[in-house]
């Protein structure tokens, strides 16, 4: 796609991470400060020279801070609640929620559990 835009949302939760070696520093309950960042794209801009409007990517917003803000994930996720997981959940509930209700279209979600490490789901 020749434009993109990126929106960063941000939310604090829980988790522990099942089947990992004893002592590993994840399988212990421990939070995190999540980003999650929406990178939408097109090839041509819609008027007046935008992607899309960050406004228009408000309810992903509102469901990042309503089903995952100070949660315990392991709760409220079908799968293991690891970043990648969770960026592909995230990717799914915009393509299906949002992504029909703007000009761009959804390139990847990026979700970060520290400033330094993040994983990254793109839609085929």
């Amino acid at each position: 796609m020749g434009y993109t835009i990126g929106k960063r949302f941000t939310f604090s939760a829980s988790h522990r991470l099942d089947g990992l070696p004893d002592g590993h520093q994840c399988a212990r309950l421990h939070g995190h400060n999540y980003t999650v960042e929406v990178v939408v794209g097109a090839e041509r801009l819609a008027a007046p020279g935008f992607v899309t409007d960050f406004g228009d990517l408000a309810p992903m917003k509102t469901y990042v801070a309503e089903a995952f803000d100070h949660q315990h994930l392991n709760d409220v996720m079908d799968r293991p609640p690891t970043s990648e997981n969770l960026a592909e959940h995230l990717a799914v509930w915009f393509m299906e929620h949002v992504e029909p209700t703007i000009a761009g279209r959804l390139v990847c979600v990026r979700v970060g559990e520290t400033d330094s490490t993040w994983a990254q789901y793109t839609p085929q």
